[in-house]
């Protein structure tokens, strides 16, 4: 994939990413209670990914299947009328699949996502940000 097509699909994600970040929590109105979008979250090997914007990455080989929850932002929704997607993880060149994944349904249509320690990326992650 040559770099312009990189940062085309990039630009696409970040643009699809925005709304989700705009609409973060607000109050309701009369009961003080609290809404919130959902994060897009990957569940692969028992740890949580969420994905990470301006990353220049390859996807790899295909590691195995990974799991995107379903997203209950609304607070009133059925558990049993919540569906879970599965997705394919790819091994990003580089990075260790504990660190980030690649998901999506074709190495070159694929997400990048990241384990989070708390609200920090891990150094190798913001190597690949910062581009050093």
């Amino acid at each position: 994939m040559s770099r312009s097509e990189r940062m085309t699909r990039m630009l696409l994600v970040a643009a699809m990413v925005m709304p989700a970040v705009a609409c973060t929590s607000e109050s309701s109105g009369g009961g003080g209670e609290q809404s919130a979008s959902c994060v897009y979250q990957v569940l692969y090997q028992d740890r949580t990914y969420r994905d990470v914007a301006n990353v220049e990455f390859t996807a790899g080989e295909k590691l195995g299947p990974a799991t995107i929850p379903p997203c209950d932002d609304t607070g009133g929704q059925d558990k049993d009328e919540q569906a879970e997607e599965t997705t394919t993880a790819y091994r990003v060149d580089g990075i260790s699949p504990q660190l980030a994944v690649a998901v999506g349904d074709t190495p070159d249509g694929t997400t990048f996502v990241a384990a989070y320690t708390g609200d920090r990326l891990p150094p190798e992650i913001r190597k690949l940000i910062d581009g050093s």
